[in-house]
Order: C-alpha cells, then sequence, then structure tokens
C-alpha cells in the first residue's frame, strides 16, 4: 500500500494519460477476448480432454 502510494505520488493516477491508439486497439483486443471467454461459458476452469 505504501508502495502504491509512492507510484501514484511520482506518476501520477493516470487521470492525466493521453488516449493512443494502442489504447483503442488493447480495448478492441479484451473485448473480443470478453465474447469468447463468454461464449464459452464464463468459465475459469474448463474440463480436461484427452
Amino acid at each position: 500500500m505504501k508502495v502504491s502510494q509512492q507510484i501514484r505520488d511520482e506518476h501520477g493516477d493516470g487521470s492525466s494519460a493521453v488516449a493512443t491508439e494502442f489504447d483503442a486497439d488493447a480495448l478492441a483486443g479484451m473485448a473480443e477476448k470478453s465474447a469468447e471467454f463468454a461464449a464459452q461459458g464464463n468459465r475459469v476452469y474448463l474440463p480436461l480432454t484427452g
């Protein structure tokens, strides 16, 4: 917790970050993986096959 506060003090809390093209690509990729996860039943542990 102390370390987290030191990081925020040194680098800010992220609220002043500038959006970039990378951010849009990353968000699109995360949305795609989220949809894939939902299509598989939102289960973290899948049954083993083999």
